[in-house]
């Protein structure tokens, strides 16, 4: 059985490995400016996948129905932005406050350089993830006492206020206000460029999957763990659960903090994704779409989470585009094709997905027991 779990775990490795050769070659062969919407897609895909996985962690192996998500976001995205916006470029983003009332920057604390970017970046993405999990420990002493919607309604609101506390002007010296926050180093920034600043290996797009596939793979570990065989049975039947011995508050409120901690990595590559960071972006409708990105993966499936965001942002910001673009055929206007009409498409693509997989793509289940399955069904014959 011990050799079993060990030659999958070295196969998974060996698929997580390839896939990222493959999407250094890809970005590599590929033309940038010709093909931006396909790295559009896996960047966000990435980032989504993650911000997923940490979502269903919450309401699909703990069985609490969280919609606070963009709210840790925001927290994550801004504290990454804050504390790596270069010293010499904070007078420009803050030149609505005269300055930035934090005069540091993580990356040349660490030294510069590529050393310094690295360093830099990771640390502003955990402290942004701490920041996320240590507010996600403030509210959930009263708030997860409640369940079910009561928890959706409270956790909500908290998304709802945070985006408007950041947007305050008198914290504007620290947040810049209702105003975004530039400058600071984004994907693009792990391209390599020789000494007359040309790109000889870009590594933009490796660098959100190889966030995202270290984060979601930590989280995997949870769910393998007691950890997540006690989030299991909280999900499945609190009292059953109580009566084992599992201390209910504690993990419920372990489960909350631990997603948060992911949703504020998220959020701060999020920022990295959209080149800024603004309060304005990480609204409700953020947090719906990664519930539909849960819904329409499974719920209880990490593997369906990481599908599912791929081919949402691939449907919504790339395959439907050109239904957004007026077209003539012959001289004849092609009728509805107008801007807006690819999310009436996109709508009734995800409403034919719901109606014909109840359970989501996967269900509960993950690629690797579908794997299996196929593979004993095929020895079977």
């Amino acid at each position: 059985m011990k050799n079993t779990s060990k030659k999958s775990a070295w196969i998974g490795l060996l698929c997580v490995a390839a896939l990222l050769a493959a999407v250094v070659v890809l970005e590599n062969v590929l033309d940038p400016n010709k093909n931006i919407m396909v790295f559009t897609a896996l960047k966000k895909g990435a980032v989504y996948a993650l911000v997923a996985v940490s979502m269903n962690l919450l309401n699909g192996f703990t069985g609490l129905f969280s919609l606070g998500q963009a709210g840790f976001m925001l927290l994550g995205a801004y504290t990454y932005a804050i504390l790596t916006i270069p010293v010499s470029q904070r007078d420009a983003v803050y030149y609505i406050y005269n300055g930035s009332a934090v005069n540091f920057s993580l990356p040349e604390l660490f030294g510069g350089g590529a050393v310094g970017l690295v360093l830099g970046v990771l640390a502003a993405l955990i402290l942004g993830g701490c920041v996320a999990a240590v507010v996600a420990w403030l509210i959930g002493l009263p708030v997860l006492r409640l369940k079910s919607d009561y928890l959706a309604i409270a956790t909500l609101g908290f998304g709802e206020i945070i985006r408007a506390v950041f947007q305050w002007d008198k914290l504007g010296p620290v947040t810049n206000g209702a105003n975004a926050l530039k400058n600071f180093p984004t994907f693009s920034s792990f391209n390599i460029q020789n000494a007359n600043g040309e790109t000889v290996l870009r590594l933009s797009t490796f660098a959100a999957f190889l966030l995202a596939g270290i984060c979601i793979a930590v989280i995997v570990l949870l769910i393998n763990s007691t950890y997540g065989r006690a989030f299991k049975a909280i999900r499945d039947d609190e009292v059953a659960a109580e009566a084992m011995g599992i201390n209910l508050s504690r993990h419920k409120r372990l489960a909350f903090v631990i997603s948060s901690f992911f949703a504020g990595v998220g959020g701060g590559m999020f920022a990295m994704f959209a080149n800024q960071a603004q309060a304005k972006t990480f609204t409700t409708a953020m947090t719906y779409e990664i519930l539909l990105i849960v819904v329409i993966g499974g719920i209880g499936s990490v593997s369906g989470s990481c599908i599912a965001a791929f081919l949402y942002v691939a449907a919504s910001e790339w395959w439907l585009r050109f239904l957004d673009a007026e077209t003539f055929i012959g001289g004849v206007k092609v009728p509805l094709l107008r801007n807006g009409f690819r999310m009436v498409v996109f709508s009734v693509v995800i409403m034919i997905v719901v109606l014909f997989f109840r359970t989501g793509i996967m269900g509960d289940k993950e690629l690797p027991d579908l794997l299996k399955k196929r593979r004993k069904e095929g020895a079977a014959k």
